[in-house]
Order: C-alpha cells, then structure tokens, then sequence
C-alpha cells in the first residue's frame, strides 16, 4: 500500500458492521453510536465509510459492490460476512424439523462469492482485508430464533439434535473466511480470536446472542487499532495531529 497523508476506508458487512445491538430497555434492535467503525475513527488517519445492512449476505453484497464500495474509492476494504449466510430459516424449520434445509448461502457459494469479491477489489486497486466472524453464544441464540416458546425450541433442537450444532455451522463458516485469507494471500483480522480470549466471552454479546454489545464493539475496535498499528503503523492518527 502506497503511503500518502489520507486514507479512505470501507467497512463492508452486515448489521454487526451497521453497529446494530439489542437494546434490552427498549426491547429492540437499535444502532449503538459508539460501535467499532465510529471508535477505530477516531484513531484512524483518513475517513471510514461504514456500509453495513441487516441481514446482508455475501451474495446480496457482492451485487452492490460497485455502487456501495468502488465508487467511493476506498484504499482499504474489511470485509465482515457470514453471519447471515449461514443462518437458517427457524421458523419453517419450528413449524416441520423433518425436512432438509439449507442455509442462506450455501458454503460453497459462499466461498466462491469472498474470492470473487477479493479478485474484483483488488483489480480496482483496492487493499482487501478479513475479519473474522465474532463467536455467537449457541444457548441463546437458540431462544432467541424460537423466541422463547418452548414447543418452538423443541422442534428446532429436533432438527438440530444439538445446540451445539449452531456454534460448529457458525464456525464452519468462520473457518472459510480463514482458509480464504490463506489462499489468497489476504490479510486477516481475528476478531473471533480476540473474544474467545476472554474469560467469558458471553458478556460482550447481546441477549439475541449473535449481535456483539457495546462491550463487544469495543473488543472489535481495540483489536483492529492493535493490528493496524502492528502492521500498517501510517493509518494511524499520530499524537501530534
């Protein structure tokens, strides 16, 4: 990456990246104002861009990725997905556990849609950069998705046959991210790392147990700072500016 006074950044993704959280008083989704893109601006020697949708997946992205992320120029693009395109449809899963279902984006699909979307950055001269997918707490989001009705959970945990099942196809997912970066020659941030670091990692995820908290952006944030200073030191403010 060429150094020059300003950068443009893009953080492309889903509702973690838009900095949407449970909000517990409310009882409903808000947008935290001090998620991770807003805290890594204050740190960072340019403008960020945050692009983020609710319920966004790879393939819906790479679709927009010329009108919501090349127009803008950005020298540098993170990446956040995954989240989505490995969920399920809970509801038709509740209502008959004894089908087949299949995930939003199949992981092949997936996989293809990050290296086509790496291909089309970098052609554009555009750094692309991974972030692995926080870790999702599998005992509430299962509550969460059959929303608190018991023969609903039963049902989904007859399909599932575990909850754990929810974490291994979460992670699943993550782990492609990761051997992507590999193939690719492609930086990775370990965010997913940085929260299973913690003693319990639980208490920076919302109630919905998917959606990082406030406690979680901030992890995000600190842990993008600590990797950009380590090894793009120029992309951060200087004491003195």
């Amino acid at each position: 990456m060429n150094k020059k006074d300003y950068y443009h950044l893009v953080i492309y993704g889903d509702s973690i990246t838009k900095g949407i959280t449970f909000d517990e008083q409310s009882n409903k989704y808000v947008v935290l104002q001090e998620n991770f893109g807003g805290l890594l601006q204050k740190e960072f020697n340019g403008v960020i861009h945050t692009v983020g949708k609710f319920g966004n997946t790879i393939i819906r992205a790479a679709k927009k990725l010329n009108r919501q992320v090349i127009q803008k120029n950005p020298d540098i693009v993170i990446l956040e997905f995954g989240g989505n395109d490995c969920d399920f449809n809970w509801e038709e899963i509740a209502k008959n556990p004894f089908k087949d279902y299949s995930p939003n984006t199949d992981i092949n699909m997936f996989k293809d849609h990050l290296k086509k979307t790496i291909k089309t950055l970098r052609a554009n001269n555009i750094v692309p950069v991974f972030m692995s997918l926080p870790p999702l707490d599998a005992e509430r989001y299962l509550k969460w998705v059959s929303k608190n009705n018991p023969c609903d959970e039963k049902n989904i945990l007859k399909w599932l046959e575990t909850v754990t099942r929810i974490y291994w196809w979460h992670e699943r997912y993550n782990s492609a991210i990761i051997n992507i970066a590999e193939e690719t020659n492609t930086k990775l941030i370990d965010v997913r790392g940085t929260f299973l670091q913690e003693k319990d990692y639980r208490k920076y995820i919302c109630l919905d147990g998917i959606h990082p908290n406030e406690l979680g952006h901030r992890l995000i944030a600190n842990k993008i700072i600590e990797y950009t200073k380590a090894s793009y030191d120029f992309l951060i403010k200087k004491i003195s500016d």
